[in-house]
């Protein structure tokens, strides 16, 4: 396995790291104005993310700084091509924060951050999906490697299409979270937004499947030519379907939609490979592995990984370890 490989994957564990871990708090912040009927069960929701969100956020830090390390090339033009596109998303990520951290200050603003937390995280969670579409069509790139296009570019119809896909099964996936960690009447709505997201889903699933043979037909053939994809697909259809199959088991429920969020992130990988942002309007200029660092930078950098990734993941196992079992929030100043 030679070590532009061994990068590409070590970056996708990255992402998928934090689609599983933000993604179900994502979720439950767009889900936050919709099932929660009071107070209590706002703080319940709130307590149910609030010792593991930030954490959380630090896979997709550690995924960008991978990124840098290994394909310096690919971050340049992403992160300068996507400039808009990714302030759009740290802002959405930045008000979030202070959305959760200044809600209990004052009573008075209490409905406005509310209202922020709640948009912040829809509009993160789509920006994510919007994201990934572009790499999966390609963007417009000039022989030197640079984006070649606009904000409005980035905003092609099936490139919204896999943003919203992507937020509504980061909605079913924190609905999964929330019924882990709540109780009564707000773990049964959730339950049934779990459940009836779970449909609107598949059936998303399919359209943009069906769109991906017309907007990126190589990419489909990538997956359905290796072994790998059609599993990937096979974790994907298997965990949107698990709960309708075991609705009493609440844990079970939730790993079967992180296995979804994995096997969509798996999707991606395997139809993508080897390009990390293709070219849409010459497949000859598409950025791939083969634009990486140099072999004595990849190996360095992998003995580094090596070292700090266990620590995330130690880190990430404790904290929900410590925090595990149902929250409750009797008073509006518990909880986050």
């Amino acid at each position: 396995m030679d070590l532009q490989l061994i990068w590409y994957l070590l970056i996708g564990v990255l992402l998928a790291g934090y689609a599983v871990l933000d993604g179900y708090d994502l979720g439950v912040g767009a889900l936050y104005p919709f099932v929660t009927r009071n107070d209590r069960e706002k703080a319940a929701l709130r307590s149910a993310i609030g010792p593991v969100w930030d954490g959380n956020e630090v896979w997709l830090i550690t995924g960008a700084g991978a990124l840098f390390a290994a394909f310096p090339f690919v971050y340049a033009t992403v992160f300068s091509g996507f400039y808009l596109a990714i302030m759009l998303l740290l802002f959405s990520l930045i008000f979030r924060a202070v959305s959760i951290e200044y809600r209990g200050k004052d009573p008075r603003w209490r409905r406005f951050w509310d209202i922020v937390f709640s948009v912040s995280s829809t509009l993160a969670a789509l920006l994510l999906g919007v994201a990934v579409g572009n790499i999966v069509r390609g963007v417009p790139l000039t022989p030197e490697g640079e984006f070649d296009g606009t904000l409005l570019t980035l905003l092609h119809p099936y490139n919204l299409l896999v943003g919203v896909l992507t937020l509504v099964l980061f909605a079913v996936h924190g609905a999964a979270w929330g019924v882990l960690r709540t109780e009564g009447a707000l773990q049964l709505r959730l339950a049934r937004v779990r459940s009836r997201g779970a449909l609107v889903f598949a059936a998303l699933f399919l359209a943009t499947t069906a769109a991906t043979f017309f907007a990126a037909p190589d990419r489909v053939d990538g997956v359905f030519g290796s072994v790998i994809g059609w599993a990937a697909l096979a974790v994907v259809l298997g965990g949107v379907a698990f709960p309708f199959l075991r609705r009493d088991s609440e844990r079970a429920s939730f790993l079967a939609s992180a296995a979804s969020v994995l096997g969509l992130v798996g999707l991606w990988a395997v139809g993508n490979y080897p390009n990390l942002v293709p070219a849409l309007n010459n497949p000859d200029l598409s950025l791939t592995t083969a634009t990486s660092s140099s072999d004595l930078t990849l190996k360095v950098m992998l003995v580094i990984a090596l070292i700090g990734v266990p620590i995330v993941l130690t880190y990430t196992v404790l904290v929900h370890w410590v925090f595990s079992g149902k929250v409750e929030a009797e008073t509006e100043g518990e909880g986050y």
